[in-house]
């Protein structure tokens, strides 16, 4: 009976402590300076321009509630991108994204917030404005 306490408590420990190995990492992205982004994010980020892209995969369960938020936000907005990391891991690979859904605000070249995890609309306009 001990035993599988002990594996349960592994396990556990395990979970946990890769959520805060993520959170981590997602703190010492803020301040990176991001270059060499292809496309219409690559020309508003070298504008200078405030952008929010938000990452998200077709699989990611976290993702179908808030992708249809995402595409209401961006009638508003047009400094709001999204981007499909299925079909395009090279712009992931440049903001450092680990998983999905993530929200990343660049300003002025520089990464200001890396948020992961599912946020509602109010959360994200706030981000926007």
């Amino acid at each position: 009976m001990d035993s599988i306490l002990y594996i349960v408590l592994i396990i556990v420990g395990f979970f946990v402590a890769m959520q805060v190995y993520i959170r981590l990492v997602s703190a010492l992205k803020k301040g990176k300076t991001i270059s060499g982004v292809k496309g219409e994010i690559g020309r508003e980020i070298e504008k200078g321009n405030k952008v929010l892209v938000y990452f998200f995969t077709p699989t990611c369960s976290a993702c179908k509630p808030m992708t249809p938020v995402i595409e209401e936000l961006r009638k508003e907005f047009s400094n709001l991108f999204k981007v499909n990391l299925a079909r395009d891991m090279d712009t992931g690979r440049h903001f450092g994204v680990m998983g999905t859904p993530a929200l990343v605000l660049v300003e002025d070249k520089k990464i200001k917030s890396y948020i992961l995890g599912a946020r509602n609309r109010h959360f994200i306009e706030k981000l926007l404005r």
